[in-house]
């Protein structure tokens, strides 16, 4: 049983008997393992068998923390859970979270601070937030047309100064460079009818393609991600 596990742990790092209740006691919180500590390992879904490695591995409350794909493979339910735990975790014990991810979505939940190293040289050294300022030199507006107005116009109007990504009945999505956001915002409300209209940031997924991809070896930059 998972229990067994955790009491063995509890034998190898020599964790002193209160210590370790008290511990177990916060991580089935945490975790909601209280189902769990009773079962063989095997019987473990993939997503439940995550939940307890973990918390097997913070039986001994390690200062610094390292997480190795957290959430791969798991569905989208439980890799809210494990980011809300490891947040959670780190405020509650201030312990250090190194994490590595291809999911951009526990980066962006979980990373207070993104370091891009290029050719051996600091790139940037920031909030994740200004990743984007850094590397993406454009904004996605996407416009939602009342329905029976035209799309046709849309091309008119952004004819050599925007991208348009989508173009489809009453949908349009449009990657437009930062210094034309204003007024071409401005003409598209003016000159269209417009029911919604939103503009924002590319998603992290495609500012990190923006970094890895410029030409030739010697422009690759590395991004690191630190967590909480």
């Amino acid at each position: 049983p998972v229990i067994d596990t955790f009491e063995l742990n509890r034998a190898v790092y020599r964790i002193p008997t209160d210590e370790y209740r008290a511990t177990v006691t916060t991580l089935t919180e945490l975790l909601d393992l209280a189902p769990l500590l009773p079962k063989p390992t095997r019987n473990l879904s993939l997503g439940e068998r995550m939940k307890c490695e973990i918390a097997a591995a913070l039986l001994h409350r390690p200062q610094v923390l390292f997480l190795d794909e957290p959430t791969i493979g798991l569905d989208v339910t439980m890799q809210r859970r494990i980011r809300r735990f490891i947040a959670e975790y780190n405020r509650r014990t201030g312990a250090t979270v190194l994490l590595t991810s291809h999911y951009m979505a526990d980066v962006e939940a979980l990373c207070k601070r993104v370091i891009v190293i290029h050719h051996g040289k600091l790139l940037y050294d920031g909030p994740l937030r200004g990743l984007a300022e850094r590397f993406a030199p454009f904004k996605i507006l996407q416009l939602k047309l009342h329905e029976g107005a035209p799309t046709d116009a849309v091309q008119r109007l952004v004819a050599q100064r925007a991208e348009i990504m989508t173009l489809e009945e009453g949908l349009v999505t449009l990657r437009i460079p930062k210094a034309l956001t204003a007024p071409l915002t401005a003409q598209l409300l003016n000159e269209l009818d417009v029911a919604d209209l939103t503009v924002q940031d590319p998603p992290i997924e495609d500012v990190i393609e923006q970094v890895f991809a410029q030409p030739g070896d010697e422009n690759r930059a590395q991004v690191s991600t630190q967590g909480c």
